[in-house]
């Protein structure tokens, strides 16, 4: 079978609905938290070398960048269809490109010719060094797009919090250029000590932040749903964290080569008013939303929310289906969507939230779902007397739904 008779036969065989793989993508600066159901024996999968895995990727066109060890068509997710016995998988990319609006919608595709976000779990047993994401004016400069991304830290998956639950964001209000710039210069003598000049919030799962690109931050050690745009574009700020040394190619990651070692161009990357703001909580922090009246929900045997939500670059929706109800769900647009708890059906597919996963194990916990399907309705069947089948759900750009 070529790949395009496999993506139309699974799109067939899915009514719309894709199933996918699961997509596993070590780093080499990061301790696995080991909360995202891999196998206790395969979060080195890949080989020490390589780093632990500890992400996991959703419904992604996005490769993966690792440095030279990068394999290949590591980062992006696969389509997933079944004839019988014989299993075949094509890239999600690829899909994409064969279906276009007819998968993704017009509004979606005429624009971007491409699914221009993905999600994933992000967990690390230690917090992230402090870094930042290029905005689109500064990653065009060595070809790649800038990098919104938010945070939402599900409670199925955050039976502990690690070693840092705490997130540094932005910089203390006053901070000034030739502060920050004393910090990278210090980058390759030791401690540079740059969240002296930042703030730490403590994370609460059920909660979440969004982070607009340009903006510092270090990411605590909480478990975490990450929607983001389809780029994979930072730079590391600070030299150590904890007890672990920065390699300092990471802080010159991604900048253009007529720009190494010039520490304005870092500087210029920052979107200052945002790091500054002193009202940066009450602007970033999100609590889930409820989509409609609580009470209208209810009696629809289900209730979802918002958990991502200020960002125009993506959004994203958790879904809680109660024990022996069956619902509709109606969507304006194309979306991918992972299990977090329970079992069941979704139109034709089986559902079902897996305990443990070996590394290269098919599953049936994650999907996307086509802009024609999520408009005509997915049906979801929840057979448990006691279970909720919870779910969360990415969306592309504008979501025509999102009126928070």
């Amino acid at each position: 079978m070529t790949s395009q008779t496999i993506i139309h036969s699974a799109f067939e065989q899915g009514k719309g609905i894709f199933r996918l793989a699961p997509n596993w993508v070590p780093r080499s600066f990061c301790i696995p938290g080991r909360r995202i159901k891999l196998h206790p024996d395969d979060y080195y999968s890949l080989g020490g070398e390589r780093g632990g895995i500890d992400e996991r990727w959703f419904s992604s066109t996005t490769p993966a960048d690792n440095g030279p060890l990068t394999a290949p068509n590591e980062g992006l997710s696969s389509i997933v269809f079944a004839d019988g016995t014989r299993v075949k998988q094509v890239l999600f990319r690829d899909a994409v490109t064969e279906l276009k609006d007819g998968l993704i919608g017009s509004r979606i595709w005429d624009k971007y010719q491409s699914w221009p976000m993905y999600s994933k779990f992000f967990d690390n047993k230690k917090a992230l060094p402090f870094h930042i994401h290029h905005r689109d004016e500064h990653a065009r400069l060595t070809n790649q797009l800038g990098k919104p991304e938010a945070y939402y830290f599900p409670p199925q998956v955050n039976n502990y919090g690690g070693d840092f639950p705490y997130t540094f964001f932005g910089l203390e209000p006053g901070t000034t250029r030739d502060d920050l710039r004393r910090c990278l210069e210090d980058f390759s003598r030791g401690d540079n000590r740059i969240t002296d000049i930042s703030k730490a919030y403590r994370l609460k799962p059920g909660t979440g932040w969004d982070v607009p690109p340009g903006v510092l931050h270090a990411p605590g050690s909480l478990c975490t749903y990450e929607p983001q745009k389809a780029s994979d574009v930072f730079s590391m700020f600070q030299s150590l964290t904890g007890d672990d040394v920065i390699p300092e190619d990471l802080l010159w990651r991604n900048t253009p080569d007529n720009h190494l070692n010039d520490i304005d161009f870092l500087l210029d990357i920052i979107d200052w008013e945002t790091n500054i703001d002193p009202r940066f909580m009450e602007h970033r922090f999100m609590i889930p939303i409820p989509v409609r009246q609580i009470q209208e929900m209810e009696n629809e045997d289900y209730r979802e929310n918002w958990v991502c939500y200020k960002s125009d670059a993506f959004s994203a929706k958790e879904l809680m289906v109660y024990p022996g109800r069956t619902v509709t769900i109606k969507e304006n647009g194309a979306y991918g969507l992972i299990m977090m708890q329970g079992h069941g059906t979704m139109g034709v597919w089986n559902i079902e939230t897996p305990t443990m996963i070996r590394f290269g194990q098919l599953t049936f916990d994650e999907f996307f779902v086509s802009e024609q399907a999520a408009k005509n309705g997915v049906v979801i069947i929840n057979p448990s007397e006691s279970d909720p089948i919870v779910m969360l759900k990415h969306f592309g750009p504008g979501n025509p739904d999102l009126s928070v």
